[in-house]
């Protein structure tokens, strides 16, 4: 893995939803808030512990819940780079990439482990283990790793030259 960035791995089991990665009780506060009380419930350490890079490796049915766009707005807020699981909800998957949260859709995610350090290769799309092995990922169109590089949707278009509302009027 010479000269790649290594992302350490948190694990998580199979259905993880909204409600565990933006609990309830906290939204009526902005991201900054409710971002501290990501996954309190299943992994208290996670929001104070996690750092800009690191990646969530996940179960199948990762986002299930309510549509809450906050359920992932507090994984970019607390820098996570990306979400590897072997499959997403609809609607958080939508709203991940639209907050500029790159999910990579892998089936063998589940033989990471806590604490590896792992490369993405996210032309290929594929993860490497600490052991070398390469995980191959579902392909994720153009257009939705535009998003993840511009940073989310409304940054996507802001940098297109102008506000989303003219963007709109535009198109008319």
């Amino acid at each position: 893995m010479n000269g790649q960035t290594l992302h350490r791995v948190w694990r998580l089991g199979a259905d993880i939803d909204t409600d565990a990665l933006a609990p309830g009780h906290a939204m009526k506060h902005g991201i900054d808030i409710i971002a501290r009380h990501c996954l309190e419930a299943i992994r208290p350490e996670f929001a104070s512990e996690v750092k800009p890079g690191d990646v969530i490796v996940a179960g199948p049915n990762f986002g299930i819940g309510s549509s809450r766009e906050q359920a992932a707005a507090v994984l970019v807020q607390l820098g996570v780079a990306a979400v590897i699981a072997p499959s997403y909800s609809g609607l958080y998957f939508r709203n991940a990439f639209n907050l500029g949260l790159l999910l990579l859709t892998c089936a063998e995610a589940e033989t990471l482990n806590e604490g590896d350090r792992i490369a993405l290769d996210t032309t290929a799309p594929a993860v490497v283990s600490p052991r070398g092995a390469r995980l191959a990922c579902e392909p994720v169109p153009g257009f939705l790793m535009d998003m993840v590089r511009a940073g989310g949707l409304m940054n996507q278009l802001r940098q297109r030259g102008g506000s989303p509302a003219s963007q709109k009027a535009s198109n008319v």
